[in-house]
């Protein structure tokens, strides 16, 4: 069930990011899809790469952390390690950075262009365990939809 819904998620991304050519524009549509459409979210965003750290980027949800150090937390460590982050308990995660103390669970997935990582994209449920593989398999999709659209 879940890999027809991104399916058809993947498909409604793809159309509203043809033609984008701005990365903010396209960051600030793609977060409003996801958090129209994804159950149990209380935060949906970006993270952009500057330098040695992560700059909050358009997102959906409560005011968020503006910076993060690279390798810090677990939007930091999905940067710094190239590699998704499936968190079913972030209070288990060491070096969590609480930016919401309402979260519970986090996925965060590296963007990238030219094979180096730009941003991650950051999702955060107040419910533990939100994300399981299909989510994270369906999410990679979405993002690799995402960097084609805005990095071709």
């Amino acid at each position: 069930m879940k890999p027809q819904f991104y399916d058809t998620l993947n498909r409604q991304a793809a159309a509203l990011l043809e033609g984008e050519t701005d990365l903010i524009a396209g960051m600030a549509n793609f977060s409003a899809l996801l958090n129209e459409h994804l159950n149990d979210l209380n935060w949906v965003g970006f993270y952009l790469m500057k330098g040695d750290q992560l700059v909050l980027g358009p997102f959906q949800g409560k005011v968020a952390c503006t910076r993060i150090p690279l390798g810090k937390g677990v939007c930091g460590t999905a940067a710094a390690t190239d590699i998704t982050q499936l968190v079913a308990d972030v209070h288990q995660f060491a070096g969590h950075i609480a930016c919401d103390s309402a979260s519970n669970s986090e996925i965060v997935v590296p963007v990238r262009s030219d094979q180096q990582v730009v941003a991650v994209l950051d999702i955060d449920s107040p419910l533990f365990a939100r994300f399981d593989k299909d989510d994270q398999q369906g999410l990679e999709m979405l993002v690799k939809t995402f960097e084609s659209c805005l990095f071709a």
